[in-house]
């Protein structure tokens, strides 16, 4: 017996998704800037750069426990910056490949990108494969 599966949007070639990937890779570089306001500002020199904003505690500097509890921020904020920048940067190189009609094609070696993959992180450069190398 054979049976009719209805193909889903995504059966579609890959040119007719850039909107979907698009729209969606935007709506998270809003997220991610709004984000890493919180933790750095804008490298004025470099504005595709963000520096970490020193924490604000109002501390007195003999306070000792303080002045740890403020370096430790501090270094928080260092570590949650840093991830969000890569993965801004992640996002405007994809962001990039749908201009130059490349999103979706893997940057090593030039095959398509399994779109499950694409939906699951459409900043995705690289095919599976390659990704575990």
């Amino acid at each position: 017996m054979l049976t009719y599966v209805r193909p889903s949007q995504y059966h579609k070639p890959m040119a007719q998704h850039t909107d979907h990937f698009k729209k969606q890779l935007l709506e998270e570089k809003t997220k991610i800037e709004s984000d890493l306001k919180t933790v750095a500002v804008r490298n004025p020199d470099v504005p595709a750069d963000w520096n970490v904003a020193y924490p604000d505690m109002n501390v007195a500097v003999s306070a000792e426990d303080e002045v740890a509890d403020q370096e430790e921020e501090y270094e928080n904020r260092v570590s949650i910056e840093a991830g969000l920048e890569i993965r801004l940067r992640d996002i405007d190189a994809a962001l990039a490949r749908i201009e130059n009609n490349t999103f979706g094609v893997c940057t090593v070696g030039g095959e398509a990108i399994d779109e499950d993959r694409l939906r699951a992180n459409p900043a995705a450069s690289t095919c599976i494969d390659h990704a575990e190398k």
